[in-house]
């Protein structure tokens, strides 16, 4: 088997989501202003909590890190793809490639963890409160974003450790608009059926495993707030159900599309889209703008921000 280093193919060719111009020009309008306000959105969250001595808790800890980690997810493959919208041919070096598909499993990777890091931070607010602050210290905190952050090391590693001494000597055209690997596997010149399956799928069955924790872990929270006043099970309620949207467009993309490799549907194409664009947007309008204390910390910030280049704004006498 040839080396990487070997490789006949120096570049891939993206189809993008779809061959018509018009909708090419309405999805990248939509993608740019949805990634412009993901990258705003998360920035002033981080900026807030950062900035504001009451919010650095482990929960808002928590919730911070998830927005660098939506910074990062949204911008391995989202500015590319608007980019080559100006380009006649949309093309990606092989190294390109490849380090498209080690950042969407970086990325994915330590933030399934980080989600499952949350919802064990709520389990134990709700479930066991006097002894939260107890078991759920900033150490504490630290060493689940470092487990999150190393754990999507060894996965995205992993994975490329099975890809990256395949030989590809064409074709090379991947469906799609940036690199992963059950399309890239498929250009490989050896027939790596089985194998491909099984190590693709690996990554399916750790979404899904992932995904019935935080399942399992919403349901005993909402079991464990029955008994509480109809005031606070409600919020909580509302609460749980918003996380839980949020989890299921990101985790059943993945699922789908990594349980069931090789299978070249459409909907793959428009799946990847919530885990990467949407699912990034949506998530600081869920965890963290719904929060009334962020929301009183970053309308306080803007209002203060305000007043600041008011007082700067030059003043000149009427005449």
């Amino acid at each position: 088997m040839e080396g990487f280093n070997h490789s006949r193919v120096s570049e891939f060719v993206f189809l993008g989501l779809t061959d018509s111009p018009e909708l090419q020009i309405f999805f990248n309008v939509i993608f740019f202003v949805f990634y412009l306000m993901t990258m705003l959105g998360n920035c002033l969250i981080l900026f807030t909590i950062l900035s504001t001595p009451h919010l650095h808790s482990p929960m808002y800890f928590l919730l911070s890190n998830l927005s660098l980690i939506d910074m990062c997810l949204s911008s391995f493959a989202t500015p590319k793809m608007i980019m080559d919208f100006f380009a006649q041919r949309k093309t990606i070096s092989f190294e390109g490639c490849i380090s498209q598909i080690f950042l969407l499993h970086l990325f994915t990777g330590t933030e399934i963890v980080l989600l499952i890091s949350m919802s064990f931070d709520r389990y134990i607010a709700i479930c066991k409160p006097l002894h939260y602050s107890t078991i759920i210290s900033q150490r504490v905190c630290v060493g689940l974003v470092v487990t999150s952050w190393m754990v999507g090391f060894l996965h995205t590693m992993s994975q490329l450790a099975f890809i990256l001494y395949l030989p590809f000597c064409g074709p090379n055209v991947i469906d799609s608009f940036f690199c992963d690997l059950p399309l890239v596997i498929q250009l490989s010149c050896i027939d790596i059926y089985v194998l491909g399956v099984f190590m693709i799928s690996t990554s399916g069955v750790i979404a899904l495993i992932s995904f019935l924790l935080l399942l399992t872990s919403y349901i005993i929270v909402l079991i464990t707030i029955k008994d509480h006043s109809s005031i606070g099970s409600s919020k909580a309620f509302s609460t749980c159900t918003a996380h839980f949207i949020v989890v299921l467009m990101f985790f059943g993309p993945c699922i789908f599309i990594y349980v069931w490799p090789f299978t070249n549907f459409l909907v793959d194409k428009v799946l990847s889209v919530f885990y990467t664009i949407f699912t990034p947007f949506l998530n600081p309008l869920i965890y963290t703008l719904r929060n009334q204390e962020v929301k009183t910390a970053v309308m306080k910030k803007l209002s203060n921000q305000y007043l600041y280049l008011g007082k700067r704004t030059p003043r000149y006498p009427v005449q």
